[in-house]
């Protein structure tokens, strides 16, 4: 009896047997022999290269240079308390701070991890001669972006850095993962489909020690697009050179086909202290910086235009026929209006429309204000631009803000004639974008025709093409003619407010405007008008945030422009 007890215990005992091996080798057997490939197998992964950007002579304004990353896979790490060591002692860094970086970056077991970038080459050898004591620890040669001009186009290329965590859910199904590289701001982020190099890499096998045996696979890494401005590298360092000293911005647009020839916002940053560590302290003043050194103020900077924006109240007036060039009105130096009185820099016994655009007359147009009201007004701003995007090829742009009556009431707030009276000179609640007002000087020293602001010229060796369409706005050309003879008086009359830039070198007209900020700081500076040249017409933007008159302005412009003739840019 007790045999067959123990007969009975060893049959229960082989079935059990049996029935695990079958488990394990047919039901569990692809899934443990993946596990085992996976075992044998390792993938390196090879980072495209990012595309050139270029100016449109072919200066280079962003490249690439080699780099070597230390890189750890989470999977294979045997002993993180050795490894970790290793890596302290040969790359000199704090064996604490290595862990809180491989905590900090580790998304997945598979994914591998960047512990350190851009190591000197000699340090890469030793790592790569220990990788058969750290399996999970390799050298990946990638690239480094770099910036040779530094200061000069930073707010339109932007930079480059690691795919951040909030950003991999948005843009993962274009193939983006962890480690990806991607662009930040400016054309390094607008254009980054089209820069960013396809990822590639290496499939070996290696043997129990972690040492490679042999190779199963290559894909190779491609290179991004190369893609070319519009934008002048010599207009670029005119520019900055300018503002040097200052906070404001600088645009300058070819009329003729919307190419963005330089654009220039004052303070700036190197871009590559965004790809250097050893530049975090300089990276953490810049963050920190009270003028807001990453604000591209030519695009994302909204302000009030001040007098500039006689020009869209000028056109209205007369388009809708409420007045001609021949209408005058009394400029005693201040207009009274339901009891409030509201100023004037000007005194004159009468003046007409040319006059007044010349003189910056305010009193002239708090007259055209009433007239038209604020809904004339915002119809014919928002004809030449303002209040919406201009879509320059960058991101983040701004709308600028035109008030009327109805976005009044979406806030519950009354309308009254004295917010007319301060939108027809510009201020009140009218914000505007330094590239909104250079798009309606060229559409008005081109009588009409728009042209679409853009920074692209070529992707690759291709032409593009699809910002070169041009429509002309239903205004009559006679009307634009009388507001460009105004604007041409405000350089050559003797009292015209920007007389300074009357040179017999260049043609320029254009409207000066000293516009109230919000704060008890200086008002805003602004010059805006078109030049003729030889070379070509441009319209531009010269804008001092808190630089008091708008005279230091003009200084500015007339530099702008007699530099640019002398260099034959204009």
């Amino acid at each position: 009896m007790r045999l067959k007890i123990i007969r009975i215990i060893i049959i229960v005992l082989f079935l059990m047997i049996v029935a695990e091996l079958f488990y394990v080798q047919i039901i569990r057997g692809r899934f443990y022999y993946n596990l085992s490939v996976n075992n044998r197998i390792r993938v390196v992964p090879l980072e495209g290269w990012r595309g050139r950007i270029m100016g449109r002579r072919g200066e280079i304004l962003a490249d690439n240079k080699i780099s070597y990353n230390v890189m750890v896979t989470p999977q294979e790490i045997k002993d993180m308390e050795g490894l970790f060591s290793f890596l302290s002692a040969v790359l000199g860094m704090d064996q604490a701070r290595l862990t809180a970086i491989y905590r900090e970056r580790k998304f997945t077991p598979f994914t591998p991890v960047t512990l350190a970038e851009n190591i000197p080459r000699d340090k890469a050898i030793v790592i790569e001669e220990n990788k058969f004591r750290f399996p999970s620890l390799f050298i990946q040669e990638s690239f480094k972006r770099y910036y040779p001009l530094r200061y000069n186009s930073t707010h339109i290329l932007g930079y480059v850095g690691k795919i951040n965590r909030s950003r991999i859910e948005q843009v993962k199904e274009y193939g983006y993962s962890p480690p990806s590289l991607i662009g930040y701001s400016g054309v390094e982020e607008f254009y980054d489909p089209q820069l960013r190099g396809g990822d590639g890499g290496l499939q070996i096998e290696v043997n129990s020690r972690g040492q490679q045996v042999r190779l199963l696979s290559l894909r190779e890494p491609t290179k991004g697009q190369d893609i070319t401005l519009t934008i002048d590298t010599a207009i670029q360092q005119i520019a900055m050179e300018l503002l040097a000293d200052k906070t404001g911005t600088i645009v300058v647009m070819d009329t003729q086909n919307g190419e963005v020839l330089g654009l220039v916002s004052s303070p700036a940053y190197d871009p590559n202290y965004f790809i250097e560590k050893e530049y975090n302290s300089q990276l953490k003043r810049i963050l920190s910086h009270p003028k807001s050194p990453l604000l591209n103020r030519a695009i994302n900077g909204q302000f009030p235009p001040g007098s500039v924006f006689k020009i869209p109240v000028a056109l209205a007036a007369l388009d809708s026929k409420k007045i001609t060039q021949h209408t005058t009105f009394s400029c005693p130096g201040y207009f009274e209006y339901g009891g409030v009185v509201f100023g004037d820099t000007c005194q004159y016994a009468s003046q007409n429309l040319i006059e007044s655009i010349a003189h910056s007359c305010n009193v002239y147009f708090y007259h055209l204000g009433l007239m038209l009201g604020a809904e004339g007004i915002y119809k014919y701003a928002r004809a030449l631009g303002l209040g919406e995007l201009t879509n320059v090829d960058l991101p983040y742009e701004k709308p600028g803000f035109l008030p009327n009556r109805r976005n009044y009431l979406d806030r519950r707030k009354p309308w009254y004639a004295g917010n007319t009276i301060n939108m027809s000179i510009g201020q009140g609640d009218v914000l505007t974008t330094p590239l909104q007002l250079v798009k309606m000087m060229s559409t008005v020293s081109r009588e009409g025709i728009e042209v679409q602001p853009h920074l692209i010229k070529k992707i690759g060796e291709r032409e593009v093409n699809q910002y070169n369409a041009q429509s002309q706005l239903k205004i009559s050309k006679a009307v634009f003619e009388i507001i460009k003879q105004g604007m041409r008086a405000t350089v050559t009359d003797p009292a015209g407010t920007a007389h300074d830039l009357n040179m017999p070198q260049v043609y320029v007209a254009g409207k000066t405007g000293t516009a109230q900020s919000s704060s008890n700081k200086e008002h805003h500076a602004w010059f805006v008008g078109y030049a003729q040249g030889d070379v070509r017409n441009i319209a531009f933007c010269v804008l001092l945030e808190h630089g008091g008159s708008s005279h230091n302005a003009t200084f500015i412009a007339r530099d702008l422009l007699l530099m640019m003739r002398q260099e034959q840019l204009l």
